[in-house]
């Protein structure tokens, strides 16, 4: 049981000094290792989000102390965000894990690929407060965050700093929506739990080491993310990021194939 406890604590302290020094990373990479595992998907979701409520209070905390939220932005992000998670953990839990598994490892893997590209190349900028670009931008981040166990970041911290927005403000305005967003999605699995929705959750309460591992590790990082920022160059955290998700991803495929 030890053993288990600090591993995840590792993995939720590595995500979590990425996350809060880029603005993604935690929930995709914490996903990706409870799949490994053999989690099903909607119970490694569950069990991200479950520790995230805590990571991101910390870390939208840290974000607002500093100034770095843009509020006009986060007007506009937050209710696009949270409708779009809600929907993705609907839909997750109406399906067997089985079922969607091969296609949450593709998506992982998409993720990976994209990170390695933003690693790469820089979009053409454009205004970061356009609500033709950040609504939809917020429904799919959100979606596919509670439908992926992860990606809110990679989809919406990228396209906002691709679309030219303020790294600074793009990142604690996104950490700070993440707060609210994760609220929503385990509410929302809660909700689906106790309704009699969500027909595999009867194993969620053995993975709650795994859970305690990444809350405690998580929040041990969230208030060096501002260091690690400083010392490590953006473009090799996210190299190396998305090298390891499409480790991951590679070894569930593997898995599936076996």
């Amino acid at each position: 049981m030890v053993p288990e406890f600090v591993l995840f604590a590792i993995v939720g302290f590595l995500a979590q000094l990425v996350d809060g020094a880029l603005g993604m990373a935690y929930g995709v990479v914490s996903s990706s290792v409870l799949l490994s595992f053999g989690v099903p998907p909607a119970t490694a979701s569950a069990s991200v989000h479950a520790a995230e409520v805590f990571t991101t209070a910390t870390s939208a905390g840290t974000h607002i102390a500093n100034k770095n939220v843009n509020w006009r932005l986060f007007a506009i992000l937050a209710p696009a965000g949270i409708i779009g998670g809600v929907l993705g953990a609907y839909v997750l839990t109406s399906f067997e894990g089985q079922v969607l598994r091969p296609y949450v490892t593709a998506y992982l893997a998409v993720m990976g690929l994209y990170i390695l590209y933003r690693a790469f190349f820089r979009a053409v900028t454009i205004d970061e407060h356009k609500i033709s670009l950040v609504v939809p931008l917020g429904a799919i981040g959100g979606f596919v965050d509670a439908a992926g166990g992860g990606g809110w970041g990679p989809v919406v911290t990228t396209g906002l700093v691709g679309a030219g927005g303020t790294p600074r403000h793009v990142i604690g305005t996104v950490n700070t929506v993440e707060f609210f967003l994760t609220l929503a999605v385990s509410v929302a699995f809660i909700t689906a739990l106790l309704t009699g929705h969500w027909s595999e959750a009867e194993g969620i309460t053995d993975h709650l080491i795994a859970v305690g591992g990444l809350i405690v590790g998580g929040v041990c990082a969230a208030p060096l993310a501002g260091t690690i920022v400083r010392l490590v160059p953006a473009r090799g955290l996210m190299f190396a990021v998305g090298l390891l998700i499409l480790t991951l991803a590679a070894y569930q495929t593997w898995q599936l194939l076996r």
